[in-house]
């Protein structure tokens, strides 16, 4: 690290637990995000100010001014601009030394393979079902740890899932591929502002542990949020043996 480095990430190199050399793991990481909406935006902004080396963003939406009342990196100035592209330039007025890489497109699995094998860390911030699935179905055939956050209304929830590890849960041992259920949206349901920001910037949080080996991962537990009483629930969660996603021979 130069002389601007270390003033800049001087309050991370105060901590004990991460110090010079864990800031230089958070310099040389990539961080794959995947959506770049209200969870995006904080989980994007404080990897960068952390100074994350390389950050792919990829989302195939854009801003539109209902997006504002929660996704905080996006200002009125980007509306219709590819959201990618509108985080890219909020982390860049934060931290210019972060490599970005924007995919504006709906990415299929191959493509997300591609991604993910290239990422040390991955988060889901996407705002569907389908997605978080394949999403960690790639995580899972590439062993890459995944941090998954969901928020609606006044309700939260956030794990990592680490295929690192024989006996740690994916996202379908609890979530199962082939589950029935009525998707929700924002759009329709609506969303409490901060309640994104809370789980994004948890996210970002759990990606810098996962990078600098700082505690404990929620790998194994599923935190749960409810925003009206700020009361937290965590559920242990355990490896299903017959998991359609990471109990197949291909992925053992």
């Amino acid at each position: 690290m130069n002389d601007d480095q270390l003033l800049r990430y001087s309050r991370h190199i105060l901590l004990d637990e991460i110090g010079i050399e864990g800031q230089e793991r958070i310099l040389a990481a990539h961080v794959l995000i995947v959506g770049a909406g209200g969870l995006g935006s904080p989980a994007a902004l404080f990897l960068g100010s952390a100074g994350v080396g390389r950050l792919t963003l990829v989302d195939d939406d854009v801003v539109d001014l209902t997006n504002l009342q929660r996704q905080i990196a996006h200002t009125t100035e980007r509306v219709g601009s590819p959201k990618v592209d509108s985080i890219a330039q909020a982390v860049h007025a934060i931290n210019p030394l972060v490599a970005i890489d924007t995919v504006c497109q709906r990415v299929d699995a191959a493509a997300l393979d591609a991604l993910v094998a290239h990422a040390d860390v991955v988060l889901d911030c996407s705002d569907n079902y389908r997605t978080r699935q394949a999403i960690n179905a790639a995580c899972v055939r590439q062993r890459r740890p995944l941090v998954a956050g969901a928020a609606i209304r006044f309700d939260g929830q956030i794990s990592v899932y680490d295929p690192r590890g024989a006996d740690q849960p994916c996202y379908a041992c609890l979530f199962p591929p082939d589950a029935q259920f009525e998707e929700v949206a924002c759009s329709t349901m609506g969303v409490f502002a901060p309640m994104v920001g809370i789980i994004g910037s948890m996210q970002a949080a759990e990606a810098l542990k996962l990078i600098t080996g700082v505690g404990r991962s929620l790998a194994g537990r599923l935190l749960m949020l409810d925003g009206r009483d700020m009361q937290w629930t965590e559920m242990r969660t355990q490896r299903d043996p017959d998991c359609p996603v990471c109990a197949t021979p291909a992925h053992r």
